[in-house]
């Protein structure tokens, strides 16, 4: 059983707010339920109340959404979720990611393909390179993550299993992602407008196959037993997803 230590990230839920916060001494947490006295909590387990508080250990959607710094706009956990299973990751496997941006992408390939897992990212922005590295070093759980201030395009390391473009261009490096992956790798692309979608499409049909285009919609609904209905807000569009299969 995982215990709250000094330094711990902790969750803190007060009725529909959600906090990420670390447990430090004589630095209490203020907020709308009261104060939170984190010595109060150190060798107790997670998943505890504190008053009006509800205490629980960061998932990975609570890191990419309160913990990460953005300094871009970044992958939500309702597409990154779909990326990774699109793109077929698992423990072991090597991605080249072209566009870091804050890193929270990153951050999701290295949970998911672990500590026997490669992920190389390459950021061509210094400001946005020095802010995922920091990310990364502060919230990555292994150290599997290769990251490259610079351009992939004079990159010559190949047998990829997967690629991930995310630059405002992407059909720049469409070709230069197919001599990196390994034959029949994956390949995916996120971008915000359809004409994105038909300059990245007329590139990818030359070597690529198995090719899809799709977005993801995401819809709450309020947890209320007497009166459940969906929330005011929804997630809907982020992004145009795109994907494919390397042909020869």
């Amino acid at each position: 059983m995982k215990i709250i230590e000094e330094g711990s990230l902790l969750l803190i839920v007060y009725r529909d707010k959600k906090y990420l916060k670390k447990a430090v001494i004589n630095k209490p947490f203020h907020g709308k339920g009261g104060a939170i006295n984190f010595q109060d909590l150190f060798g107790k387990p997670f998943g505890i109340r504190y008053g009006e508080y509800e205490i629980y250990e960061p998932t990975m959607e609570d890191l990419v959404m309160f913990g990460l710094k953005r300094e871009t706009q970044i992958v939500f956990p309702k597409d990154a979720a779909l990326i990774s299973f699109k793109l077929n990751l698992r423990p072991g496997s090597k991605i080249i990611e072209i566009g870091t941006g804050s890193g929270v992408l990153t951050f999701v390939f290295s949970n998911t393909v672990g500590p026997e897992g490669m992920v190389v990212s390459f950021e061509k922005e210094e400001r946005h390179y020095k802010n995922a590295k920091k990310n990364i070093e502060n919230h990555c759980s292994w150290e599997n993550v290769t990251l490259y201030l610079g351009d992939v395009l004079t990159y010559d390391m190949s047998g990829f299993d997967a690629a991930f473009i995310d630059v405002r261009e992407p059909w720049e490096y469409i070709d230069k992602a197919h001599k990196l992956l390994k034959k029949s790798g994956s390949i995916g692309m996120i971008v915000p407008t359809t004409n994105q979608i038909s300059e990245a499409l007329k590139e990818l049909q030359k070597n690529f196959g198995e090719i899809e285009v799709l977005e993801v919609l995401l819809r709450k609904y309020k947890t209320v037993p007497e009166r459940i209905r969906p929330t005011d807000r929804m997630v809907a569009h982020t992004g145009y997803l795109i994907f494919g299969r390397r042909l020869d």
